[in-house]
């Protein structure tokens, strides 16, 4: 297929752009580089442009005879959200309904939507599936939830099929070592763990000891970025006229953050400091995906399922390059 990737030199569309050209489909991404990375992703696939400038989205689609759409492109810091929604929203929602608009009037019939399991808010339980009642608890999740509303009722309306995946903690990299994650500002647990052990941050901070889990430490379920990629394709292959579906992405297995600095120094070999500071307001004690869905309907099944493999992956993109991308 010719497919256009929004927001593909990100961290999670980078990964997804390897896999797709790796199985043969023509891509074009279509990434405005404020979060993204022009060395993420081979300089011929990328074209750097907004999806704010409406005209020239569409005259890539038009040029490039684009038959499907990957959506990645949007803000995705909570905190930020909180304290200027109108950023979130302008973009994840408004910008993002000016995609699908032209999506529409081109008569593309596929559309992969990257929602999250923020969505959902706090849940009410364990596993988190599908049939968890979405009650957004900031701007963030509330601009993916209005938006995969909006996909509902345009492919009740219109010939287009969608799929939108709702991830859980999206880590690792590349086992090649080609591609990693590289944020500015990170937020990221297992980054914020290796810069630790890189010597670039003095500790970590664990936000809250006295989680009603194991060891008073939020879990949180880990699913390496490669193994999002093939949920994509996999959705991508799969959606028909006038059909729209939802899965949630994640191993069904959640790890505290206590476990997370430990595996850690057992795969770097470095002691990691710690330091212990009160809860964050609006953070869920346990997300855990229950993803018998998508494992069901997609047949898909994640190779990353212990959080070792995942951080050995991470660690062997961070040690090679300190500075992210900034090191090439």
């Amino acid at each position: 297929m010719r497919i256009l990737v929004t927001g593909g030199a990100g961290y999670i569309g980078s990964h997804t752009v390897k896999l797709l050209l790796a199985r043969g489909h023509a891509v074009t991404v279509y990434d405005n580089l404020s979060f993204g990375h022009r060395d993420a992703v081979p300089k011929e696939t990328l074209v750097v442009g907004d999806l704010k400038d409406i005209d020239h989205l569409d005259q890539i689609m038009v040029v490039n005879q684009i038959e499907a759409v990957i959506h990645f492109a949007a803000f995705a810091y909570v905190g930020e959200s909180v304290t200027n929604p109108a950023k979130y929203y302008q973009n994840n929602l408004l910008n993002s309904m000016n995609l699908l608009e032209r999506v529409r009037r081109l008569g593309i019939p596929r559309f992969v939507f990257s929602s999250t399991c923020a969505t959902y808010g706090v849940p009410t339980a364990m596993p988190i599936t599908e049939d968890e009642k979405q009650s957004p608890i900031n701007p963030y999740g509330n601009s993916k939830f209005c938006f995969e509303k909006m996909l509902a009722d345009y492919a009740a309306a219109y010939p287009l099929g969608f799929t939108a995946l709702r991830y859980f903690n999206a880590s690792g990299a590349a086992p090649d070592g080609s591609i990693g994650e590289d944020h500015t500002p990170e937020t990221h647990l297992i980054p914020l763990v290796l810069q630790v052990a890189l010597g670039q941050r003095p500790h970590i901070e664990i936000f809250g000891t006295d989680y009603p889990t194991s060891d008073g430490t939020c879990i949180r379920d880990y699913i390496h970025v490669d193994d999002l990629a093939e949920a994509h394709l996999l959705a991508l292959e799969k959606i028909q006229p006038n059909q729209g579906n939802f899965y949630n992405v994640g191993i069904g297995r959640g790890y505290s953050v206590r476990e997370v600095i430990q595996v850690a120094e057992e795969v770097t070999g470095k002691k990691i400091a710690v330091k212990e500071a009160p809860r964050r307001a609006g953070d869920p004690p346990s997300l855990v995906a229950g993803s018998d869905k998508i494992r069901r309907e997609l047949g898909w099944q994640p190779k990353y399922t212990q959080l070792r493999a995942i951080l050995e992956t991470a660690w062997n993109w961070h040690k090679a390059h300190p500075k992210g991308y900034g090191d090439k």
